[in-house]
């Protein structure tokens, strides 16, 4: 079987709700993306055989199949076609699994991979929101509720669950959020995102162009510190998890090329990565957060690695309790996690956060010299993907 290979990945800075980047419509933000995929990999536009994009909240402006909306937004032929996946907050890590398998098949030569979100334009809930508001009802059928009686599916129940469950205090939420602060600001000083991120001119309410450019993470906090973290009211009276210690509310889009051989010779360049490993794993929809854990173990289990095999890694920061848990269960270095801070700082653009996290995770591979990444992320409904990357 063939190899998949990336060869170029970007994202857009993360937006704060109703921030730099709210003056985009998702598809012309996708579309940016897209474009600066093709113009650093040097590809023939008419050589990419197909466009998948995550997005969670696939409604309203990221309706119709965002994928193919933000190709016709593009300068992508109108011949190269586009499909949209949900995967929850993995969805765009899933739509690199996806465009991996298609080039190692040899169905495909060249494929992109992306995701995009705007929190700002289409908001969190809005997909379950509107319908029930006009009556049509709700995902969770009678089997499920048959099955889960009694259970409202919530991110924010898991949160705690997984906070209690493994003994992570409030406080230690609160020192890894200020941690990822901190590792953010280090990284955006020191120019680390600068390969990674593309330029976007900032839109006023008209459209127009206001002159400025889009290039540093709204979210991160620069003044950050421990006592206002821990002073943020919790989520949910006595509980230990607050709005400082989850994910940031975010606008953005990020992709990834994928190459097999044939695709690599045609366009002549060094591959930035391989994909080494690529799986994914349902787990307890309950504590929901959880699947990272089990889902990393198998992972490993599978390509033949131990966790110190691994360089760097990136999980997803969607509640701190989530990655502080997921290195208790594998024994993992916390020096080589989210080593650029994670969404709690930098934002969680949902469908976008999976080639988000890659592309990061490529850079600091190469940056840093190293060989081996791994990357995983909860999802509604507990799934969890995994990939493996070794940098070239």
């Amino acid at each position: 079987m063939a190899e998949a290979y990336i060869v170029a990945a970007a994202r857009t800075a993360g937006g704060r709700r109703g921030g730099k980047l709210a003056g985009w419509h998702p598809a012309d933000l996708a579309a940016q993306v897209i474009d600066a995929l093709v113009a650093r990999s040097g590809i023939d536009p008419a050589a990419v055989e197909d466009v998948i994009l995550g997005c969670v909240s696939q409604v309203g402006e990221q309706a119709t199949n965002i994928a193919r909306n933000a190709v016709l937004a593009s300068r992508l032929p109108e011949s190269v076609p586009g499909t949209s996946v949900d995967r929850q907050c993995g969805s765009s890590q899933q739509a690199l699994h996806f465009a991996a398998q298609a080039v190692m098949s040899g169905a495909m030569d060249a494929v992109i991979a992306g995701g995009v979100e705007s929190m700002t334009r289409v908001p969190m809930f809005t997909p379950n929101a509107l319908p029930a508001k006009a009556g049509l009802g709700t995902y969770m059928s009678p089997a499920m509720k048959a099955r889960y009686p009694g259970v409202e599916f919530s991110q924010f129940t898991g949160a705690e669950m997984i906070a209690k469950n493994y003994g992570i205090e409030k406080d230690a939420l609160d020192r890894y959020a200020l941690e990822s602060h901190h590792r953010a600001i280090a990284a955006t000083r020191a120019g680390a995102f600068n390969e990674e991120i593309v330029p976007i001119d900032v839109l006023l309410a008209d459209g127009t162009r206001s002159g400025e450019r889009h290039t540093v993470d709204e979210g991160i906090r620069f003044e950050a510190t421990l006592e206002g973290i821990a002073g943020v009211k919790l989520i949910a009276e006595g509980g230990r998890c607050t709005a400082a210690t989850a994910s940031q509310i975010c606008d953005g889009a990020s992709g990834v090329l994928v190459v097999n051989e044939r695709g690599l010779k045609a366009l002549g360049v060094k591959p930035l990565a391989r994909i080494h490993h690529m799986s994914v794993m349902g787990h307890d929809p309950v504590i929901m957060l959880e699947a990272p854990l089990p889902a990393t173990q198998r992972a490993l289990k599978k390509a033949g690695m131990s966790i110190g095999d691994i360089d760097l890694y990136e999980v997803n920061e969607a509640f701190a309790p989530v990655p502080i848990a997921w290195l208790q269960a594998l024994g993992a270095d916390p020096s080589r996690l989210n080593v650029n801070g994670g969404a709690i700082a930098l934002g969680h653009p949902l469908g976008a956060s999976g080639t988000k996290l890659m592309t990061t995770l490529i850079h600091a591979l190469g940056q840093r010299g190293k060989r081996y990444g791994l990357q995983t992320m909860c999802e509604g409904g507990g799934m969890a993907n995994v990939t493996i990357i070794e940098r070239l």
